[in-house]
């Protein structure tokens, strides 16, 4: 696979390793962008591997709670214009509000919108607006209490991130305060039972070639992996997060001093994981001149 400049850009950008080092890793893993990531942070040369909260796409995430449920719904469209269009928000709402009542993203496609299912919906706004659109995902939620809150609103109920926290226990102004930690930090999971095994197994290997690249005798790098993935699960996982709004405390402890539980959470964020193939704007222009 041939390595681009845009290649080894979006590389940097993601890891903050420097050019050489980002073209390399790019040659190593035949321009594999998550191996690559990889490679760095084994080499010891990413900054960050900010794979996670890659925005490639619009449209809305809307919110909506009804007693102890609660739905997050992601509608995407081409372009942020779109997304800011009143006809386009009054949509999205009518679909999170029927998201309520049906389990799943099927569902959901077939359920009634004012006499047209959601799927046909969709169809005719595409036809009208003249932009592509897609109801790309919906998460759901139950508890006691269901606290919602949206980052970047771009009207009630809807915006570029949308956040559920269900708890027992505790009151309204907990549950916005956690539910801003989680749109800010975004845990990977609620507590270390709930992290996916193959997240945590591949995060391991990472961090022993890294131990070994040191040249440290194996035993020595096995208390290395031991504290480096206590560090990960505790950063990863929701209740053992540093709580923003007060670092002396983790978020469970602190749910904890309120008298409260958190059961559970929800983060949608507008086009996450979804990767937009991004020409060149010079060779762009060269193609159209051509034309």
């Amino acid at each position: 696979m041939a390595i681009t400049a845009a290649l080894v850009k979006e590389l940097r950008d993601a890891t903050g390793a420097g050019m050489m080092d980002a073209k390399k890793a790019l040659t190593e893993t035949d321009g594999d962008m998550e191996a690559a990531i990889d490679w760095l942070r084994t080499k010891g040369l990413a900054k960050a591997a900010k794979k996670s909260g890659r925005t490639a796409a619009e449209g809305l995430v809307a919110v909506v709670v009804e007693g102890g449920k609660g739905v997050a719904v992601e509608v995407n469209a081409e372009t942020d214009f779109v997304a800011k269009n009143a006809e386009f928000q009054d949509m999205v709402g009518q679909i999170a509000a029927a998201a309520v009542n049906v389990a799943d993203l099927d569902a959901l496609n077939g359920a009634d919108l004012g006499g047209k299912t959601v799927a046909d919906t969709l169809t005719d706004k595409i036809a009208k607006i003249g932009e592509n659109m897609t109801l790309r995902r919906m998460a759901k939620i139950e508890g006691d209490t269901v606290v919602t809150y949206v980052h970047n609103a771009a009207t009630a109920g809807m915006g570029k991130i949308g956040v559920l926290v269900a708890m027992k226990g505790g009151d309204e102004a907990l549950g916005k305060q956690v539910a801003m930690h989680i749109a800010a930090v975004n845990p990977a999971a609620l507590s270390e039972a709930d992290m996916d095994p193959a997240v945590v197994e591949k995060e391991k290997q990472i961090q022993m070639d890294i131990a070994r690249e040191s040249g440290k005798p194996e035993q020595v790098i096995e208390k290395m992996i031991e504290g480096r993935m206590k560090k990960f699960v505790a950063e990863s996982t929701l209740l053992s997060q540093q709580f923003v709004v007060n670092p002396d405390l983790t978020v469970g402890a602190a749910a904890a001093e309120a008298g409260a539980e958190i059961t559970g959470f929800v983060r949608l964020e507008v086009g996450e994981g979804i990767v937009v193939e991004k020409e060149d704007f010079a060779a762009e222009v060269a193609k159209a001149a051509q034309g």
